[in-house]
């Protein structure tokens, strides 16, 4: 880990992290969102997460490991590593409330009549903003990581985050809008989902730093990668279709994956 890149390496977690205010910009002031801008949009940004994480970041994990401990270990502990990362955002998507969880799409809120619904509305609204927060809390942890360890990397897992940060940033404000009518306090609790991102870097940071060793880094890579390979399918594709179609979403998929190869080749 290149402690050079500290500073760096903050700052694009936190920047990942406050597009989510991108999104209550566009729920606020766009008069229509082009769903198919984003269908497109979220199928690349799981493209590049996908291949990142297959590519490089589990690629990266073997090395680490394999140069101290050897290969034929290190396939099992990179292995357990990247399914434990799945298994722990599948839980945390599993204590979530399905209703609750902006990862379970749903129609957009229409503006109730009755009192009580918008106080239904606003409680959705906070409930949402919290569990987006526990979601990025890992993915800041990703961003910071790739970029301590290569400023590449990490600007491209940011770029994904940040595409992938917009349609959450949209259902925060939007139900605490309609809840209110105050664009601030949407727009807050819209920014503050996405600040969980820096906190999650900041944490990871402070609890690893005097721990870090090849081993401990090839675990926690293999560990983002299936962070981001599970947010990938379960998350980011099916939120392309529903938004988009099957082939839009499938477009911007492999256009993802091809930016990314491209990109890892040249910088390479």
């Amino acid at each position: 880990m290149n402690e050079e890149n500290l500073l760096f390496a903050f700052a694009l977690t936190t920047l990942a992290g406050l597009s989510t205010a991108i999104g209550a910009g566009i729920a606020f002031f766009a008069k229509k969102t082009d769903t198919k801008l984003l269908s497109t949009a979220m199928g690349f940004s799981a493209g590049v997460m996908i291949y990142i994480s297959f590519v490089e970041m589990l690629s990266e994990g073997f090395n680490s490991v394999g140069h101290v401990l050897g290969e034929d270990v290190a396939g099992w502990i990179v292995c357990g590593s990247f399914f434990g990362g799945m298994l722990v955002t599948a839980l945390i998507d599993k204590l979530i409330p399905s209703f609750e969880n902006p990862h379970e799409f749903h129609d957009g809120p229409e503006p109730p009549p009755e009192e009580q619904k918008y106080k239904h509305l606003y409680r959705m609204g906070i409930f949402t903003a919290l569990a987006i927060g526990i979601h990025n809390f890992p993915e800041g942890i990703a961003t910071f990581m790739g970029s301590m360890k290569d400023i590449n990397l990490g600007i491209s897992i940011a770029v994904a985050v940040a595409i992938h940060n917009i349609p959450e940033g949209i259902a925060v404000s939007t139900p605490i809008y309609y809840a209110t009518g105050n664009k601030r306090k949407a727009f807050f609790y819209s920014v503050l989902s996405g600040l969980a991102e820096p906190v999650g870097a900041l944490v990871g940071y402070l609890l690893l730093r005097n721990f870090l060793s090849d081993v401990l880094m090839g675990v926690v890579f293999a560990f983002i990668a299936g962070i981001m390979v599970f947010i990938s399918f379960d998350q980011l594709l099916p939120a392309a279709q529903k938004f988009g179609s099957h082939h839009r979403a499938l477009y911007g998929l492999i256009g993802g994956m091809v930016v990314m190869a491209l990109s890892l080749l040249i910088g390479g």
